[in-house]
């Protein structure tokens, strides 16, 4: 579905990314953790073409990844959710869904509804008016009615409070087993996040160290010597 090929990335003379190859099969959940600044959101970008300097080969559904051509390449069937609550606050909730659904079937938005009753209720509601929690969850309806066929996001539980992290991991893993979409989030929440997913990578300096089952990564004694 999505693949790195010695994939390197640099912001200026900084390397950010070094020879990284990793695969991310169809329906698959995968979280990539690493420190601050161990190319974890750079290689997300790298997944959409919005970095330029990059070398290696990255594709999706077989297909070259545009380096400058993000909007081409999210066509692939490519959700990103970048950090941040990324809404358009001033507008309702079922605004922001149908703007981002324009390109697709906006019919799409009962689905939404469906998996986060939450916004349906809230539908008129300005999305700058919920909490933070709730705003993720419109960010994440908002890719999900792109339809896509993978879902990439960015520290999502960034700044909630524990019960939300729950939540959202919860909402996560329905989505997956539900739509068959596969998911690969950017986390530094290590505990509450191996358990929602299949499958770990872990980046340090720029390189990747470690990529196998989640279980396996709990179960290690050394855990945190791997950052």
């Amino acid at each position: 579905m999505l693949e790195f090929r010695n994939v390197s990335a640099r912001y200026g003379k900084l390397t950010a990314l070094a020879e990284v190859s990793l695969s991310v099969a169809d329906g698959e959940r995968v979280a990539i953790f690493g420190h601050n600044g161990a190319g974890k959101s750079t290689l997300l970008k790298c997944a959409v073409g919005a970095l330029e300097d990059v070398d290696g080969e990255v594709s999706c559904a077989g297909k070259r990844i545009e380096a400058g051509a993000v909007y081409r390449n999210t066509r692939l069937g490519i959700g990103f959710v970048p950090q941040g609550h990324n809404v358009f606050k001033n507008l309702g909730v079922e605004r922001n869904l149908r703007i981002a659904g324009l390109l697709h079937d906006e019919g799409h938005i009962d689905r939404i509804y469906e998996l986060f009753p939450m916004l349906a209720e809230r539908r008129s509601q300005p999305a700058g008016s919920l909490s933070g929690g709730q705003q993720q969850m419109l960010a994440l309806g908002m890719a999900l009615m792109t339809q896509p066929r993978i879902l990439l996001l960015d520290e999502p539980m960034s700044g909630l409070a524990p019960v939300i992290v729950e939540n959202v991991l919860a909402t996560l893993r329905r989505i997956n087993e539900t739509t068959q979409v596969a998911i690969v989030m950017v986390e530094q929440n290590v505990k509450a996040t191996l358990p929602a997913v299949e499958r770990a990578v872990i980046l340090k300096a720029g390189r990747l160290v470690w990529d196998g089952s989640s279980e396996e990564l709990a179960r290690k004694e050394d855990l945190w010597a791997w950052f």
